[in-house]
């Protein structure tokens, strides 16, 4: 579009999480008039850390917000994998570094919100508005929110996460799924870390259905500590008490286990774990879906934050590169959506440490790779008893490591 067309484009964005932060500031910079509307009276981020992929903090150079994100995260060199009793699997430097130039970034998540809505011009969000309905016009797009005030936008973003209403009233009715699996996470003091915080490195260990991921935040002072196990329990934010936590944990390091019956239970956020089956369509002439409104996955993969700092820039390239409103939602879907589906698709796999290599993201799952380099696929350790769950298989040669990206 042409840079006139831009500067009159009135674009309306629904949630300031990181999607719509992120949408919101790529969009501003093309010269757009751009508004960001949250539900929420106050924005604040729960849970812990998670890791920036140098893919991500490269669209943040563009944006002229890298040092913003910089100064509250901590550059990373490489990811560690190790059994629950601490013998390594895996150990590999991050992906993308030598394409973008940069390494990735640990951050809490808090801090990383915080950043990005730091960078938006004042008064661009719009607290207190829950949205209640949307309605396409072909052209533009009207919104009703709660509190009895309506917009209309040239383009709506729906920015507005895994239970979303833009995608509910015009997308299809994707509910959320559950994992079977709940995710238990805290920050910790280093100093509560029982000496295994020792640089910047994200560290896995893994067995028996539980994946413990320590992240460190060194900038804070701090660890991401998290526990990830199997539950039956569907309810979104669970009740877990100490004991339930130390069975998650049960043979795995002694460090490991003394660190859970140290965590205050107050500080500690639960949750169940759930992701969407893809969506069909993302957009319509009008209206369009990014970050977890679009593809809300398992965490497993780190890469919820990532795809959805992806999707603003890639919607902003489209909108610069595009004749108009309509072709440019296509090339955006058209360009994100291929990539997300195989990420949705890939997290919600079961694995053990023998299926590491075919999970992670970096690397190219099994079945696409040639024959000599297909690991074995054994069932879930998530999916067999603990008597018939198979042993740890070092990577081979040919074999190359996994590359997670967040905790």
């Amino acid at each position: 579009m042409q840079p006139s067309d831009l500067k009159n484009l009135n674009i309306a964005v629904v949630g300031a999480g990181y999607g719509g932060a992120a949408a919101a500031k790529a969009l501003s910079l093309l010269g757009a008039t751009v508004d960001v509307y949250e539900q929420a009276s106050q924005i604040r981020e729960v849970g812990a850390g998670i890791g920036l992929r140098p893919s991500t903090m490269d669209r943040f150079r563009q944006w002229g917000i890298f040092d913003a994100i910089a100064r509250v995260s901590s550059p990373s060199d490489y990811f560690e994998i190790l059994t629950a009793t601490g013998d390594p699997i895996a150990k590999e430097a991050w992906p993308e570094i030598d394409t973008f130039g940069e390494k990735t970034h640990l951050i809490h998540r808090g801090d990383f919100i915080e950043a990005l809505l730091g960078v938006l011009p004042k008064g661009m969000v719009h607290l207190g508005h829950k949205l209640e309905s949307v309605e396409d016009e072909g052209d533009k797009a009207t919104l009703v929110f709660a509190n009895g005030e309506s917009v209309t936008a040239d383009l709506v973003v729906g920015a507005d996460g895994i239970k979303s209403v833009v995608r509910a009233q015009l997308f299809g009715d994707n509910q959320p799924v559950f994992s079977g699996e709940h995710a238990y996470r805290a920050v910790i003091s280093v100093d509560d870390a029982h000496g295994m915080a020792v640089d910047d490195n994200l560290r896995m260990y893994i067995g028996q259905g539980t994946k413990v991921y320590f992240l460190p935040l060194r900038h804070r002072g701090q660890v991401s500590f998290d526990i990830t196990a199997l539950c039956p329990d569907n309810t979104w934010t669970p009740g877990v008490t100490k004991d339930d936590l130390l069975k998650t944990v049960e043979g795995f390091d002694e460090r490991i286990v003394n660190i859970t019956r140290g965590l205050d239970m107050a500080t500690v956020n639960c949750r169940a774990v759930y992701d969407i089956d893809p969506v069909g369509t993302w957009h319509s002439d009008s209206v369009v879906l990014v970050g977890d409104a679009a593809h809300s996955m398992l965490h497993h993969q780190g890469q919820g934050a990532n795809s959805a700092i992806l999707d603003a820039g890639a919607l902003a390239d489209a909108l610069k590169e595009a004749g108009s409103v309509r072709e440019a939602l296509a090339r955006y879907q058209a360009i994100r959506k291929p990539v997300t589906d195989e990420l949705q698709r890939i997290s919600r796999q079961g694995w053990t440490e023998d299926e590491i290599n075919d999970v992670f993201p970096g690397q190219k799952p099994a079945s696409q790779q040639p024959a000599s380099q297909q690991p074995t696929v054994q069932k879930p350790a998530s999916q067999q008893p603990a008597s018939q769950q198979p042993t740890v298989q070092k990577p081979t040669a040919q074999q190359p490591a996994s590359q997670p990206q967040e905790a």
